[in-house]
C-alpha cells in the first residue's frame, strides 16, 4: 500500500515568506511521513493477521478430515486412519518447509518450478511473510489428507509416510506453482503472456488442491485394489459401511467451518479498495471476501439438498453419509470459482456437483473400484466440474476486480466472455491428470513392487489397529491384560513388518 507523500520543497511556497516557513514545512512533512508509515504498517498487520486467521481455519480442516475418515472406516481401523491424518500434517510440515514452498513460490523462477526459499532461506522477502508460508502449508497437507482416505483400511503404514512426503514436497507444490505463482506458465497473475489471454482462474484450488489429492488417491486405490469383501464372488458390490455416522457428521461440519478460511482466505489480504466500481467507498475486497463466503455456503447447501432427494429417489433412503459427501462435493466444486461468480450461479454449481458425485460413484461400482471415503470421486470428479463451472460462469466485473490491470480479460463462456477461459481450464484438467498420474502413479506402483503398499490378508481381516497400533480404538485395558487381548486377536502376534 502506498503511503502519503510530502515534500518540504513543494510545501514551502504555500507557507509564505516568513523566516520559519522552511522549518514549518519540514515539521509538517515529518508529521505526514510518520502518519504514512503508521498506516502502511497497520495495513501489513491487518492483512497478515487476516491471513494467519485463515491459515488457522484451514488447518482446523485436518481435524475434520480425521473425524470424517474415522467415521467412514470400520472400527477396527480407527486408530490407523487417525494416525495417518496426524502424520499427514507433521510429515507435510517438514517436507513443505524444506522443499515444497520453494518449488511452489520460490520467485524469481521459470514457468514450471520455483528456485528460491528452500528451508525458508532468505525469507520473509518482498514477495511474502511467514503468514503466507503457513497458509500455503495448510493447503499442501489438505491435499495429502484427501489421498489418505482413498487407500484406507488396507495400506501399510510406511506407505503413508512415503506418499505423503512425496506429495507435499514435490507433486503438489509444482502444480501450485503453475497456477498460483506470479511466474507460473498458466497463472492468471503471471507477468507477461497469459495462457489464452487469461490464465487459469482456479482461485482456491478445485484443480490445484482437490484434483491433485483426488487423482493421487485414485491411483493409490487402483494399484492396491479393493478391500477384501468389497465385491462378492459374482462381482456385485458389497457395502462396507463406516462405523460412526456421528463422526462423519462432526467431520463434515468441521470441514465446512474450515472452508471459510480455504476459499475467502485465498484473497490473502482484506484491506484493499476497488477502483472504478459502481459502489461507494463501503465496497472493497472485504465485500468480495463476504461474497465468496456466500457462494461457498450456497454451493455446498445446494449439493447437500440435491444429494438428499437424489439418493432418496435412487435408493429409497434418507442417508446422512451421502448428504455429507454431497455437501463436500459442492464445496470442492465451488472452490475454483468462488470469488468470480454470483450466488445464483453457486446453486447451479452445487446441483450439478451432486450428480457428478452420484455418477462417479456408480461408475466406480461398475469398474470395481474401491474408495472408502469416495475421495477420488468427490475431490477429483467434483473438482474437475468446478474448473469447468468457473470457465462457464465467471462474471466479468468480478474477474476484473480480482485480476486487475488487463482490460478485456476473458471471462465465463455463458456470461458472454468467449471460449478462451474454457480452453485454458480444459488444459488445466489435462495437465493435472497427467502430472499426478505419472508421479503418484509411479510412487504407488514402486511401493507395490517392493512390497511396501498393501498389508497381508490376515492383517486386513483382523484390522490395522490390532496388528499395527497396539490395540483397538474403543477397547481399553491394563497392560497386565495384554496377553488376553493377544489371545482374542492371535493375528496381533504376527511380524509387524507385514503391517
Amino acid at each position: 500500500m502506498a503511503g502519503f507523500t510530502c515534500s518540504a520543497a513543494d510545501l514551502r511556497p504555500l507557507l509564505g515568506t516568513a523566516a520559519n516557513a522552511t522549518a514549518a514545512a519540514e515539521y509538517i512533512c515529518n508529521g505526514f511521513d510518520t502518519v504514512s508509515n503508521k498506516l502502511v504498517a497497520a495495513t501489513y498487520a491487518i492483512d497478515n493477521t487476516y491471513l494467519l486467521f485463515s491459515a488457522y481455519l484451514v488447518f482446523s480442516m485436518q481435524l475434520g478430515f480425521a473425524m470424517l475418515c474415522a467415521g467412514s472406516v470400520r472400527a477396527k481401523n480407527t486408530m490407523n486412519i487417525m494416525l495417518t491424518n496426524v502424520l499427514d500434517a507433521a510429515t507435510g510440515s517438514l517436507f513443505y518447509y524444506l522443499f515444497g514452498f520453494a518449488l511452489a513460490f520460490g520467485s524469481p523462477s521459470n514457468g514450471f518450478v520455483g528456485r528460491h526459499f528452500f528451508g525458508l532461506e532468505k525469507y520473509p522477502s518482498p514477495s511474502g511473510d511467514y503468514s503466507f508460508f503457513l497458509y500455503q502449508w495448510s493447503f499442501a497437507i489438505a491435499a495429502a489428507g484427501i489421498t489418505s482416505g482413498s487407500i484406507a483400511e488396507r495400506t501399510q503404514f510406511v506407505a503413508y509416510l512415503i506418499y505423503s512426503s512425496f506429495l507435499t514436497g514435490l507433486v503438489y507444490p509444482i502444480v501450485s506453482h503453475w497456477f498460483w505463482s506470479t511466474d507460473g506458465w498458466a497463472s492468471p497473475v503471471r507477468e507477461g503472456h497469459l495462457l489464452f489471454g487469461s490464465g487459469v482462474i482456479d482461485f482456491a484450488g478445485s484443480g490445484v488442491v482437490h484434483m491433485v489429492g483426488g487423482i493421487a488417491g485414485l491411483w493409490g486405490a487402483l494399484v492396491e485394489g479393493p478391500r477384501m469383501g468389497r465385491f462378492d464372488g459374482d462381482g456385485k458390490s458389497v457395502s462396507l459401511r463406516g462405523h460412526s455416522g456421528t463422526l462423519v457428521v462432526l467431520g463434515t461440519f468441521l470441514l465446512w467451518f474450515g472452508w471459510y478460511g480455504f476459499n475467502p482466505g485465498s484473497f490473502l489480504s482484506i484491506l484493499k479498495t476497488y477502483e472504478h466500481t459502481n459502489y461507494s467507498s463501503y465496497y472493497g475486497q472485504w465485500s468480495a471476501i463476504g461474497r465468496t463466503a456466500v457462494t461457498t455456503t450456497i454451493a455446498g447447501s445446494s449439493a447437500a439438498l440435491t444429494t438428499l432427494f437424489g439418493k432418496r429417489l435412487l435408493t429409497g433412503h434418507w442417508n446422512v453419509t451421502d448428504v455429507c459427501n454431497g455437501l463436500l462435493g459442492g464445496f470442492a466444486a465451488i472452490t475454483g470459482g468462488c470469488s468470480v461468480v454470483d450466488p445464483w450461479a453457486a446453486i447451479i454449481c452445487g446441483f450439478i456437483a451432486a450428480w457428478v458425485l452420484i455418477g462417479c460413484n456408480k461408475l466406480a461400482e461398475m469398474l470395481k473400484y474401491d474408495d472408502p471415503l469416495e475421495a477420488a470421486q468427490l475431490h477429483g470428479g467434483c473438482g474437475a466440474w468446478g474448473i469447468i463451472f468457473t470457465a462457464l460462469f465467471a462474471k466479468k466485473d468480478y474477474v476484473n476486480e480480482i485480476y486487475p490491470g488487463k482490460p478485456g480479460r476473458p471471462h465465463g463462456l455463458l456470461m458472454g466472455g468467449g471460449a478462451r477461459l474454457l480452453a485454458a481450464h480444459l488444459i488445466q484438467i489435462l495437465v493435472v491428470i497427467g502430472w499426478v498420474s505419472v508421479t503418484m502413479g509411479s510412487v504407488f506402483w514402486l511401493l507395490k513392487v517392493f512390497g511396501l503398499l498393501r498389508i497381508s490378508a490376515d492383517a486386513e481381516m483382523a484390522g490395522l489397529d490390532v496388528t499395527s497400533h497396539g490395540g483397538l480404538a474403543y477397547a481399553y485395558h491394563d497392560e497386565n491384560n495384554d496377553q488376553s487381548e493377544k489371545n482374542a486377536f492371535p493375528i496381533a502376534n504376527m511380524d509387524s513388518s507385514n503391517a
